[in-house]
């Protein structure tokens, strides 16, 4: 078998894999081979900002995960949809830009973890970014690959949706990505000239025909290899065929939450008595590996709408407007297929006394039900209420030492009741919000009717409906040498063994509050220079 050789071996074309493919290219001097599972980023279904419907548990262009049974889900297997393409879910993604709160990258320093702190991580969100609105403050910035701009052609249910906030405490927001994040708002979305600006996009296509950078996609790994306990490189197969690359350097291991604990248990690293009953040599003894699973678990309401009504559905008129947007976006990159459905939204508090918003909510200009596997005919809203640090705990582990098996992926959703309890009364406030009288004009019957004050009814609701937000973290977290649980340091090397780290949003020790593309995308900038920082002469 004939070995290729680079400087640097990047697995996983994701949010994170391909801003590190693409800066530690920028150096004509250092070789670089990004692998990715999934294929090219092609179809019109990406680019286009509504084609998110790839996100639907179909495996076109996505892994299309299930958990194991949820006991705090009354036994239900959640859904856990992530990118199988170049660009990772930012290819499949919302493209909400959210960056989290202040407090979050705090606390990250505040556990043992120099240099994460909101000031120092501030210069990578604003290099990633180009911001056509806020990009002239000190928050944000100009120039970066990733384009952030403002919706193109937003449904005027949204004003609705920021009147009603209004009336119930929550007030407009210009910048929740500024300053200050608590109040309701427009999306910043990651779209460029009304289409899609992934991190494939950004920071990938610009750049193939850079000699030094090789591109490979359908390219799933198997393994790390190791000498001793040194990363040697990485085994993977195009079309059944294996075939093998050495890294002179480094191997980066940015496969996510799911595929990076389990690349790592496969090739050896991870609890050593489990790897072993599945007979897989053990490189390196490490009980973090797959542990510290935690995702925003997510419970949506839907109220009925007519036809005529501003929003997306399933009606005759509703698909007269949709196929006449579609030459008016071919042509001007304007109207409603630039629409990700989940235009805009809020960062709420769950009482007085709590001073970092603790809750999310999405609006969403369509019915929601199950991710989408359960369809309704006619029209509809649907807004999304989000605990943004859950306490539940969980964790991925191996099926089976075959590579192109899915890994067991428990979130253990509400094991904790303080996530419960919080999302309760996150629902309740939801409510009110959608109860105004602003959604007057709009508003028919609730899809699952529930009493708002009969707080029983509501946590059974949660736990018969709720589900992920999609952002899964903490499986290889970051941490300091007296944490057991942590699997690489604050320049996230591997522990115990040599030239192996983990970029991608498995480090994160918590979650951020709100969404974990832009902050994964940051973990990406960051690590190309902690690399370069390291690298050899």
């Amino acid at each position: 078998m004939s070995v290729e050789e680079f400087d640097y071996v990047v697995v996983g074309g994701g949010s994170a894999g391909c801003v590190v493919a693409s800066r530690l290219s920028e150096d004509r001097n250092v070789t670089v081979c990004l692998l990715e599972a999934g294929g090219a980023d092609s179809s019109v279904f990406i680019h286009a900002p509504a084609g998110v419907a790839t996100m639907l548990p179909i495996p076109f262009k996505n892994w299309a995960f299930k958990t194991v049974p949820q006991k705090g889900l009354n036994g239900r297997r959640g859904y856990q949809p992530r990118g199988k393409v170049l660009g990772g879910s930012s290819s499949t993604n919302a493209m909400l830009y959210v960056r989290g709160h202040r407090w979050d990258y705090d606390h990250w320093s505040s556990l043992g973890n120099p240099g994460w702190s909101y000031e120092e991580v501030l210069p990578y969100f604003k290099r990633a970014e180009n911001n056509e609105h806020h990009g002239n403050c000190s928050f944000h910035g100009t120039g970066g690959p990733l384009n952030v701009a403002d919706l193109r052609s937003p449904s005027v249910l949204n004003k609705a949706f920021l009147a009603a906030a209004a009336l119930n405490g929550v007030p407009y927001v210009a910048d929740y990505n500024g300053a200050e994040q608590f109040g309701s708002f427009m999306y910043q979305v990651t779209q460029k000239n009304g289409e899609r600006c992934s991190a494939a996009k950004g920071y990938i296509t610009p750049h193939l025909s850079r000699p030094n950078l090789v591109v490979r996609t359908s390219a799933p790994s198997s393994r790390i290899d190791f000498e001793g306990r040194r990363a040697q490189g990485v085994t993977y197969s195009v079309n059944g065929a294996e075939k093998k690359v050495r890294a002179r350097r480094e191997v980066i291991l940015s496969s996510g939450a799911f595929g990076s604990p389990q690349l790592l248990m496969l090739s050896g690293i991870g609890p050593g008595a489990a790897l072993q009953q599945m007979g897989i040599p053990v490189v390196r003894d490490l009980k973090g590996v797959g542990e510290n699973l935690h995702d925003h678990i997510d419970h949506v309401q839907t109220y009925r709408t007519r036809s005529d009504s501003p929003t997306f559905g399933l009606s005759l008129a509703g698909g007269l407007r949709l196929a006449r947007a579609m030459p008016e976006w071919k042509k001007h990159r304007t109207g409603l297929i630039t629409s990700n459905f989940a235009e805009s939204g809020a960062f709420v508090r769950s009482a007085p006394d709590v001073t970092v918003p603790d809750l999310q909510m999405v609006f969403v200009v369509a019915v929601v039900d199950d991710h989408s596997r359960k369809v309704h005919i006619g029209h509809g809203y649907s807004c999304h209420i989000e605990v943004l640090r859950p306490h539940s705990r969980g964790s991925v582990k191996l099926a089976s030492r075959d590579p192109h098996a899915a890994p067991l992926i428990d979130p253990k959703f509400l094991d904790d009741e303080r996530d419960l309890d919080l999302l309760v009364k996150g629902a309740q406030l939801q409510m009110d919000i959608l109860q105004a009288s602003p959604f007057d004009a709009y508003r028919g019957k609730m899809l699952y009717p529930v009493d708002r004050n009969d707080t029983a009814a509501i946590a059974e609701d949660i736990r018969n409906r709720a589900d992920t937000q999609y952002h899964p973290v903490g499986t290889c977290k970051m941490g300091p040498d007296d944490d057991p649980a942590a699997v690489v340091d604050a320049r996230l090397r591997v522990r115990g063994v040599d030239r192996l780290r983990v970029v991608d949003a498995s480090i994160m020790p918590t979650l951020c509050g709100g969404n974990t593309n832009a902050p994964t995308i940051m973990v990406g900038e960051k690590a190309a220079d902690m690399i370069r920082a390291d690298m050899p002469a």
